[in-house]
């Protein structure tokens, strides 16, 4: 988020956040401490937290009323990351050796499993019951939104419908959760925590369509792995789907896609038919839908400086990395 101009005015409450990820993440076991520090020092965007304080700023509440929660989210989304590197076998996250690849499966299920607990514990903290309720719900259908991205593995007749189903669940959900859930620890009107949780909905959704064309336009070096990461996990996104239908060369494409062992070159020629058809231009545009419907809902809050920064993500997202 560097390339973010407004970023650096949360930077502040994003570094208590960090130092505040450290503490929790200490074990009695220092196995599991160690590998729970590695995950927290690969660094990260921490969008969820960020969020959270963002949403209660635009309600006028102060960070430390936020910090447990905001550091609760952000726990939850490592626990994702480490089960999705063990599910996909991933050596590499964000440029450095993934908890799997350096550790094993069983320790990286035991962190993932730690991080959930302790983020349980942060929010047992607080004395609206809607906390920990939202909080339980969003796990549950997150893993539904994974569950949903195995099933479909390799499967050519993905629609747009299942595409959009499962990316609501598996990112836009959390996202969504963090904006509403800040908002009603700041203790704010039913209105408001609406709004917020619509803005960060449709934020999510543009999010991860963004996420999915960037895994087939973005540089390797700015992207922290290998380009087509989900071609070669089968996981059929939107500019594909897109691509299915439109592509002249439709047949090829969904032999290529379908197949379980593809070489580079076949990624690449994947990349370049979903390219040539117009499918990175078709979801960019669909993510800007998304994105337009995140501004209405966000200027529905307070005039400030937080309301600010939450507009000016709705433009950056669009834009980062391509």
């Amino acid at each position: 988020m560097k390339e973010f101009p407004l970023w650096q005015e949360v930077q502040a409450d994003l570094e208590a956040v960090e130092a505040e990820l450290l503490r929790q993440v200490e074990a009695p076991d220092p196995i599991l401490t160690q590998a729970a520090r590695h995950l927290v020092q690969a660094g990260g965007k921490r969008l969820r937290p960020a969020f959270a304080i963002l949403a209660a700023k635009c309600c006028g509440a102060p960070r430390e009323q936020i910090l447990p929660l905001a550091v609760a989210l952000e726990m939850i989304h490592m626990a994702t990351l480490v089960h999705d590197d063990v599910i996909d076998a991933s050596p590499v996250r964000r440029g450095r050796p993934t908890v799997w690849a350096r550790w094993g499966k069983e320790l990286s299920l035991h962190t993932g499993d730690y991080l959930f607990a302790r983020a349980l514990l942060l929010v047992a903290a607080y004395d609206d019951p809607r906390i920990p309720s939202i909080l339980a719900s969003t796990s549950v259908k997150m893993v539904q939104g994974e569950l949903y991205q195995l099933a479909g593995a390799f499967d050519i007749g993905v629609t747009l419908r299942d595409y959009l189903k499962r990316i609501y669940r598996k990112t836009a959900l959390l996202i969504a959760a963090s904006c509403q859930l800040g908002a009603i620890a700041a203790g704010a009107s039913e209105n408001l925590i609406g709004s917020l949780y619509r803005y960060g909905r449709n934020l999510g959704m543009a999010f991860q369509i963004t996420d999915d064309v960037l895994d087939m336009a973005a540089e390797p070096e700015k992207l922290g792995k290998p380009i087509g990461s989900d071609l070669r996990q089968g996981v059929i996104t939107l500019p594909a789907i897109y691509a299915l239908r439109f592509s002249p060369k439709k047949q090829k494409l969904a032999c290529l896609l379908a197949k379980r062992d593809k070489t580079s070159m076949e990624i690449q020629e994947v990349i370049d038919l979903i390219k040539n058809c117009g499918g990175i231009d078709y979801s960019l545009g669909l993510a800007e839908r998304y994105l337009a419907k995140a501004r209405q809902h966000v200027l529905a809050l307070p005039p400030g400086r937080a309301r600010d920064i939450l507009v000016g993500l709705t433009y950056f997202v669009r834009t980062r990395g391509i």
